[in-house]
């Protein structure tokens, strides 16, 4: 089976409809499937339930669909970073379910696993644990949630040979690998497409029996969320010079 597809828009064909849950892989905007968002969006699917860390920018990533009214729902972590995200969850134009990071990261590697639910200490006594069970194991107090499991998984590999074995790089390896196995579908986008058996086994993160589509997208933009700089220091002027001696 030849799972390599000449661009983003053939590889998403036939594969996204109005309604669908698509989790996105990355981390802030490193390691997003950009391209592949980009073709969600021509797609121009509506009332799209988004499962991912964040929802991008203005303007960038998971940005342009909300740009398009195309995300009903978001599934997240951190949404700070986006204006227009804020306003259109504060006209209620959108609805938003909000896990701390580490409990989506399990929520997604359970869903993935099989695994329907599971119990955690974090958000105990909290708004996050509003309308969830609250069970006791060894005197303290677990809330549980469940596991997620969407109808597409778009992802940004480093790396991936045509079998659809993929590596990723730093950063991107905080949400891709999990989202990678808990979707019925799984596209990825690729820096470096490699053939096959070129990917040392032990090198490998996802699996190619997770992946059923790639496409071979090299030099991807590479954005900066938010740059941080200093005025360069002045060079130290030693004791005494330009002193008469």
């Amino acid at each position: 089976m030849d799972k390599v597809y000449s661009d983003a828009r053939s590889a998403l064909a036939g594969l996204v409809k109005d309604g669908m849950t698509i989790m996105a892989g990355g981390f802030g905007l490193c390691g997003i499937p950009e391209t592949l968002i980009e073709a969600i969006r021509d797609s121009g699917a509506k009332d799209l339930t988004f499962i991912s860390n964040n929802a991008g920018v203005d303007g960038v990533g998971l940005g342009r669909l909300l740009e398009t009214r195309q995300i009903r729902k978001m599934i997240s972590s951190y949404v700070g970073e986006n204006k227009l995200f804020a306003q259109q969850y504060l006209s209620g134009e959108l609805e938003l379910e909000f896990n701390p990071q580490g409990t989506l990261a399990e929520r997604i590697r359970a869903g993935g696993a099989g695994i329907p639910a599971f119990y955690t200490k974090t958000g105990v006594g909290t708004l996050i644990a509003e309308g969830k069970e609250v069970r006791e194991f060894n005197g303290e107090k677990y809330v549980m949630e469940t596991g997620l499991f969407a109808d597409i998984s778009v992802v940004h590999a480093w790396k991936g040979d045509t079998e659809g074995n993929l590596v990723y790089r730093k950063t991107a390896r905080n949400f891709n690998p999990m989202m990678a196995t808990a979707s019925r579908m799984t596209v990825a986008e690729v820096e470096h497409l490699v053939p096959a058996g070129e990917i040392d086994p032990d090198c490998m993160h996802t699996p190619g029996i997770f992946v059923k589509r790639i496409v071979h997208v090299p030099n991807p933009a590479k954005h900066i969320e938010q740059r941080t700089t200093r005025k360069r220091a002045e060079a130290a002027v030693p004791a005494g010079a330009g002193e008469e001696v």
